[in-house]
């Protein structure tokens, strides 16, 4: 999966550019878009293009928010968007939703997005109901309180098992979708399925019922601990795709607790054998299967989705 376009909607609403380049879009009205705030290389920097948007746009109306590239320190460009976010806080008001890291592979790889603490920004934003995350590197987070978040989604080649840890120990009462891309450990992907376990319990997750641990080179481990998970049981949408799953994952899935009540289960680009593949589709129906072709390959050679 490569990122080679900027997000043209999001959570449903057309992305409006501000700031990025002379193809800004014609907008009568800051509600009821999401804008789309970047910098570029060798541009004036984000944190000026960030405050002509203060400045320019109806604040007090925006209610969602896609952060692009913000520098870089290579080049001493870099700002942290989330300390400028918490600063205008007072200016958004009625801001629900943002995706934090809409960079392009030509930007920045997505191992190499220079990310931050977004604490500071759950913890701000006490309305915040959606919160996308693309990148690992130098990402935080402790766990806090979200009463009102519903999506919270993470892009990575590598996330950090302490991020892992803090979203199961954080209080998140009306999350819906929880979506993880873990990694792989050469990017900070450190997570083991140990530090899964506040998610897979449940016990801070009521509301849970979309659950994606995706994209890792321990799939096959994962999948044995989501086959005897509870939060499992509450959930209609379970993602494992991306990652390196193989047969055994898939037997432990099968040989575990009941899975018949999901309306989806995403086990994508995998490598299952042929014969795998027909055990899924015949006991699991709603299973999308994109297989590598295990029967090909090369252990050595299997690797995630998404890694640098």
């Amino acid at each position: 999966m490569h990122i080679y376009e900027h997000l043209s909607q999001f959570d449903g609403l057309q992305v409006a550019e501000f700031g990025y380049d002379d193809d800004q879009v014609n907008v009568l009205s800051a509600g009821g878009f999401a804008w789309g705030v970047r910098d570029h290389f060798e541009g004036e920097g984000f944190d000026k293009i960030f405050e002509g948007f203060l400045e320019t746009v109806d604040t007090t109306a925006v209610t969602h928010l896609v952060l692009g590239y913000w520098g870089a320190d290579f080049d001493n460009s870099l700002v942290d968007p989330v300390q400028l976010l918490v600063q205008a806080a007072p200016r958004l008001p009625a801001l629900k939703a943002v995706f934090l890291g809409d960079i392009l592979v030509e930007e920045a790889e997505i191992s190499w997005i220079n990310q931050c603490d977004i604490t500071p920004l759950l913890a701000t934003f006490s309305d915040l109901e959606r919160l996308e995350v693309r990148g690992g590197n130098n990402l935080v987070l402790s766990p806090v309180s979200a009463s009102a978040l519903k999506v919270l989604r993470f892009e990575a080649g590598g996330l950090p098992a302490a991020v892992v840890r803090a979203v199961g120990a954080s209080t998140l009462p009306s999350l819906e979708t929880l979506e993880m891309w873990l990694g792989v450990q050469n990017y900070g992907g450190d997570a083991t399925v140990a530090d899964l376990a506040g998610i897979l319990s449940g016990e801070r997750l009521p509301a849970l019922r979309r659950l994606g641990l995706m994209n890792s080179e321990i799939q096959d481990e994962i999948c044995a601990a989501v086959s005897t998970a509870p939060v499992v049981a509450r959930l209609t949408d379970l993602l494992l795709s991306m990652g390196v799953l193989t047969d055994e994952g898939a037997e432990a899935l099968l040989s575990g607790q009941p899975l018949t009540h999901l309306r989806l289960l995403d086990l994508g680009h995998n490598y299952l054998t042929t014969p795998m593949i027909g055990r899924l589709r015949a006991t699991l129906p709603q299973a999308r299967l994109e297989s590598n072709g295990a029967e090909e390959d090369d252990e050595d050679e299997r690797f995630v989705e998404v890694s640098e």
